[in-house]
């Protein structure tokens, strides 16, 4: 009980947390990468549609699907613009956690405990 208890569990928790932080981090960096390059391929297709319409000698109205590709597109962005914020206030914790961790241990180190 007392002090040192206090600080050991903290020092448990924060060893604890770590991990966890890294690991969410590492799989919204992933899912952002996986946004990018679904951004990518939606631009890809709503160009190709866009030439195939050109194209045709019948007319077919693609513009509907474009727009539908467009609106995805945007919902993509605001997805990764949230997952990004996301993943800066992880980063933040993270270095939150570790500066935390490296405070503890000193204090425990010079207070003899």
């Amino acid at each position: 009980s007392g002090p040192a208890a206090r600080e050991l569990f903290a020092e448990g928790l924060l060893q604890f947390l770590r991990p966890a932080v890294r690991q969410l981090d590492h799989h919204v960096h992933s899912v952002r990468e996986s946004q990018v390059e679904l951004r990518e391929h939606i631009d890809s297709l709503a160009t190709e549609l866009c030439r195939i319409n050109e194209d045709q000698k019948v007319a077919l109205d693609l513009d509907p699907y474009v727009k539908k590709l467009l609106n995805a597109r945007r919902r993509v962005v605001l997805v990764n613009n949230i997952l990004q914020n996301a993943q800066e206030r992880l980063r933040r914790l993270n270095h939150s956690v570790a500066k935390e961790t490296v405070r503890r241990r000193a204090m425990l180190e010079a207070g003899g405990y």
